[in-house]
C-alpha cells in the first residue's frame, strides 16, 4: 500500500493478473461450457437445470476465494431465475458500492467459425471465445478479484457487495423482486457499477455515458386471401414487401437511415456532443471498420462523429425478422398474400419507451397502403438511459484508473444498446452515481456468432475497478 493510503497500481496489477490466470480462468471457461440461455430462449430453463448448474459453479469459485467475514449466497425465489449476492465488509464511513453483472446468456446464434462454437471455450491469442464470457460472465470474476487484491495490500474500502443476476438477457424481470428481498441488505449504495457495457477500443477504460431505450414488434401485412400466379397480377396487385416498403417509408430516409418521426428523437446536448467529438477523435475509421461489412460496402455517414451520434443518440429502425417468405428453393412464381415481419426501433437515452411504443403502432397501423390489413401487435419496450455528469471523486477515480493500468486517459462515449437494468436501478437508487462499463470492444460480438472475452482488457479493468473503489474510499464522498 502506497503512503496515501491507495494501492500499490504496478503490484495491483501484477495480483489482478495473477489471479486471474491461476484461478479466475479455469472456472469461466468451464462456465463457457453451460448453455444457460436466459428464460426467454430457455422456456424450460428450470427442469433442463443449466441455469442452476451455472449458479453453482460461481458460488463455489467465489467460496474459493471468499475473504474474512464475505457474505457469500444463493437466493432462488419461487418461480425465478437464481441471483448470487455477495456482500464484503468495509468501512462505515464511506459509501457503500453494489456491482452488478448477471450470469445468464444469448442463445447459440448461427455462424461461429470453424474450431468455435457458442458452448466450446477456445482460448486463442489471449481471446477466450464462447458465449456469455464478455456479456458478462468475466463480472463476478472482475469483482472478486479486485477485492481480493487490494485485501493483499490491506487497502480499505467501503462496503461492496456483489449482484449477478440470471434474467438480464430477458429484460431483467425478475430483478426487482430480488431487490425487494435484498433491500435491507443492500441498503443505499453511493455507487453502482455496472461490468456489462462496452468499450470502444482495448486501450483504456471506456465509461458509458448512456443508453439508447428500445421498442420492438410485429408487423404483419395481408393483401390476398390467398397467393396467386406472379405472371396474372403482377402490375395489378400490390404485394406484402411494397406494402412494408410504404410503411418503412413512413418512419425512415431509406437512403440516410435518418428516422423522419419527431417523436422518435431527442436533442443532443453540447456535452455529449463534445464527448462524440472527442471519441471520435481517439476511434477514427475504427468507428465503422470494426464491423464485418462485405467487400464494397461501407457504412452510413464517413464522419465518425456523426456515426457515434447515429449509434448513441439518434433513432434507428431494423427489421430483424420475416415469416411468409418461402425459402428459394421452395420459391414459385406466386405473388404472396401476406408476410410478417419483426421490426426493432432503436429510440434516443431521452426519449420515454411507452410513448413510443404508442406512436409506432399509430403510425403503422394508420391508413394502410392500398387498403391492405395491417397490424402490429408491440412485443417489447425498454426505456434508455442518460448519466448525470460524475462527481468529482469518481471521475478523478477513473480517469486515475485509466492512467494507472491503460496509459491513456479514460474516454466517455454512449452505447447504441439497451441495459434494462441500468434505469431500473437509477430509479431506485436516485442518490447513487454509476460507473457503467464493460469489455465488449471490436470484434467481441456479444450475441452473435464468435463471441469473446479480451482477456488482457478483463485483466486490467479488474485492476480500474480495485483503483476506483479505494480512491472512492479515498475521496469519501461518492453521491451525485
Amino acid at each position: 500500500m502506497a503512503a496515501d493510503g491507495m494501492p500499490e497500481s504496478t503490484r495491483l496489477a501484477a495480483d489482478c493478473e495473477r489471479l486471474w490466470d491461476e484461478s479466475a480462468l479455469l472456472a469461466l471457461t468451464e462456465y463457457l461450457r453451460i448453455p444457460n440461455k436466459s428464460p426467454m430462449f430457455d422456456p424450460d430453463w428450470a427442469e433442463n437445470g443449466h441455469m442452476d448448474r451455472a449458479a453453482a459453479l460461481l458460488e463455489a469459485w467465489c467460496r474459493e476465494q471468499a475473504l474474512e467475514d464475505m457474505r457469500i449466497e444463493t437466493l432462488r425465489l419461487p418461480g425465478r431465475t437464481p441471483l448470487l449476492f455477495v456482500e464484503a465488509t468495509g468501512r462505515d464511513d464511506v459509501p457503500a458500492t453494489l456491482i452488478y453483472g448477471h450470469m445468464d446468456k444469448q442463445p447459440e446464434m448461427a455462424g461461429w467459425r470453424d474450431g468455435l462454437g457458442p458452448w466450446q471455450p477456445v482460448l486463442e491469442d489471449g481471446r477466450l471465445y464462447g458465449r456469455g464470457g464478455a456479456d458478462d460472465g468475466y463480472a463476478v470474476f472482475a469483482a472478486l478479484i479486485a477485492l481480493r487484491a487490494l485485501a493483499e495490500q490491506e487497502v480499505s474500502h467501503g462496503r461492496c457487495m456483489v449482484l449477478i443476476e440470471a434474467s438480464e438477457e430477458s429484460g431483467s424481470g425478475d430483478l426487482p423482486a430480488y431487490l425487494d428481498t435484498l433491500s435491507d441488505r443492500i441498503g443505499t449504495p453511493g455507487l453502482i457499477v455496472c461490468l456489462d457495457s462496452g468499450c470502444g477500443d482495448y486501450e483504456r477504460l471506456w465509461c458509458t455515458t448512456s443508453l439508447r431505450g428500445l421498442v420492438g414488434g410485429e408487423l404483419h401485412v395481408e393483401i390476398l386471401r390467398e397467393g396467386v400466379h406472379s405472371g396474372d397480377a403482377g402490375g395489378i396487385v400490390p404485394t406484402p414487401l411494397q406494402v412494408l416498403r410504404a410503411l418503412l417509408g413512413r418512419l425512415e430516409d431509406e437512403r440516410t437511415g435518418r428516422v423522419r418521426v419527431a417523436e422518435f428523437t431527442a436533442p443532443i446536448s453540447p456535452e455529449r456532443e463534445e464527448q462524440a467529438r472527442e471519441a471520435a477523435a481517439v476511434l477514427g475509421a475504427r468507428v465503422h471498420a470494426r464491423f464485418p461489412f462485405v467487400d464494397g460496402a461501407g457504412p452510413l455517414a464517413e464522419d465518425p462523429t456523426e456515426l457515434i451520434l447515429n449509434r448513441t443518440w439518434r433513432a434507428a429502425l431494423a427489421v430483424t425478422g420475416a415469416q411468409g417468405l418461402p425459402s428459394l428453393v421452395d420459391a414459385g412464381n406466386v405473388l404472396l398474400p401476406c408476410a410478417s415481419f419483426k421490426l426493432a426501433l432503436r429510440l434516443p437515452p431521452t426519449c420515454p419507451a411507452d410513448r413510443a411504443a404508442k406512436r409506432l403502432r399509430r403510425l403503422l397501423e394508420a391508413d394502410p397502403p392500398f387498403g391492405a390489413r395491417v397490424r402490429y401487435e408491440p412485443g417489447w419496450q425498454a426505456s434508455g438511459w442518460e448519466t448525470p455528469p460524475l462527481p468529482v471523486g469518481l471521475n478523478r477515480a477513473a480517469e486515475h484508473a485509466s492512467q494507472r493500468h491503460f496509459d491513456r486517459p479514460a474516454a466517455y462515449m454512449g452505447e447504441g444498446g439497451s441495459i434494462p437494468f441500468v434505469p431500473m436501478l437509477d430509479e431506485r437508487f436516485p442518490r447513487a452515481a454509476f460507473l457503467v462499463t464493460g469489455v465488449l470492444g471490436p470484434g467481441a460480438n456479444a450475441h452473435g456468432p464468435n463471441e469473446f472475452l479480451h482477456l488482457e482488457t478483463a485483466r486490467r479493468l479488474t485492476a480500474c475497478l480495485a483503483e476506483v473503489l479505494a480512491g472512492m474510499a479515498h475521496a469519501g464522498k461518492v453521491h451525485k
